[in-house]
C-alpha cells in the first residue's frame, strides 16, 4: 500500500480505495511475497483478473513503482502524477524555494525551471511562485510510465 501511495498502482487510474492483488495468482504461488503483490483499485483488480490488463504490464507497473519510489521524493512523484493525469498541461506553478524538492526531476531533465523576467514577487529573498515546465524527455518518461514500459 505504501509503495503505491495508498492509491491504485496504475498511473492512469490512481483511484482509492485499493486492495492488494497477486500478480501471479494465489492459487499458483500459495504465498504473499512482496514482489508478487500490487495495490489496485477494485476496478483495475477486476480488469486484471479478467485479462484486460496483462501480467507483463502489471509486472512493469510494479517495477516502475520501485524506480519511482527509490529515485523521486513525494513532491516529485506528485508532479509526475499531475502531468500524467493532465496530458495537456505543460507547466506547473509552485511556491518559491521548492527547487531542492524537485532536484532529481531537474537533474534527470524531466523538468526545467522557467525564469520569468520582470513581474517577480520576492519576499525575504524568495520568489513567491516559480514555474516549472515538463520537458520533451519528461513527456516521454510519463508516456512510458502510463504505457507500462520500462522507465529509464
Amino acid at each position: 500500500m505504501v509503495e503505491a501511495g495508498h492509491r491504485c498502482a496504475i498511473p492512469t487510474c490512481r483511484q482509492v480505495p485499493v486492495e492488494l492483488a497477486h500478480i501471479d495468482p494465489w492459487s499458483k504461488v500459495q504465498e504473499h511475497a512482496f514482489s508478487n503483490i500490487i495495490a489496485l483499485c477494485p476496478t483495475c483488480h477486476t480488469r486484471f483478473d479478467r485479462g484486460e490488463i496483462d501480467r507483463k504490464a502489471m509486472l512493469q507497473y510494479k517495477a516502475n513503482l520501485a524506480l519511482l519510489n527509490s529515485r523521486y521524493g513525494d513532491l516529485e512523484r506528485r508532479v509526475l502524477t499531475l502531468f500524467a493525469e493532465q496530458p495537456d498541461a505543460g507547466t506547473i506553478d509552485l511556491p518559491g524555494g521548492l527547487s531542492i524538492l524537485l532536484s532529481y526531476l531537474l537533474q534527470d531533465g524531466l523538468l526545467v525551471k522557467i525564469v520569468r523576467p520582470g513581474g517577480r514577487v520576492v519576499i525575504m529573498g524568495v520568489d513567491q511562485m516559480e514555474r516549472y515546465a515538463l520537458t520533451e524527455r519528461g513527456r516521454e518518461f510519463i508516456a512510458k510510465w502510463k504505457g507500462a514500459e520500462p522507465l529509464t
